[in-house]
């Protein structure tokens, strides 16, 4: 389940929740708020290991990228050895191989570039509704307590 959508139903049940006159509190459905924390156990672990396989995918691209330029790197130099009999055609053949190397690690670094900020985008994200359900969660707690501890 998407963790989002469990932020949207902790806060439908803050919203069903009857209000306590002359203060910000509300009661609400205790079987529900516990219900809804249980399963964003479930679902955070789960957010955690998308991320991590984002990592891993970015690991992938980053060998991927690495493999190519070597693959590149090994076709210009045996193209250079075929070639060193003619001057002109080395020097063309080495610029070739600098250009194709140079080009490879702009590939590699932008590829690592963009995988790296969708992570910490991802990860921000998530952070971000981690600390808003924590501290909605709080506040229902705290209202819990304070409802308790009124005398009747």
């Amino acid at each position: 389940m998407d963790i989002l959508h469990l932020v949207d139903r902790l806060e439908e049940l803050l919203n069903k929740g009857r209000p306590l006159p002359f203060t910000h509190n509300v009661i609400v459905d205790e079987d529900g708020i516990l219900d809804l924390i249980d399963q964003m156990r479930v679902t955070i672990p789960d957010e955690v290991k998308k991320a991590q396989q984002i990592n891993a995918q970015r690991d992938r691209y980053l060998a991927q990228a690495q493999e190519e330029a070597n693959r590149t790197l090994a076709l210009a130099r045996d193209k250079s050895d075929q070639l060193v009999e003619r001057d002109a055609i080395v020097q063309s053949a080495q610029a070739r191989a600098d250009q194709i190397i140079a080009q490879a690690r702009v590939d590699a670094n932008r590829i690592r570039q963009e995988a790296d900020e969708y992570i910490v985008d991802t990860l921000t994200r998530l952070e971000l509704e981690l600390d808003r359900n924590l501290n909605q969660v709080r506040n229902g707690i705290r209202a819990l307590q304070n409802e308790r501890q009124k005398p009747e």
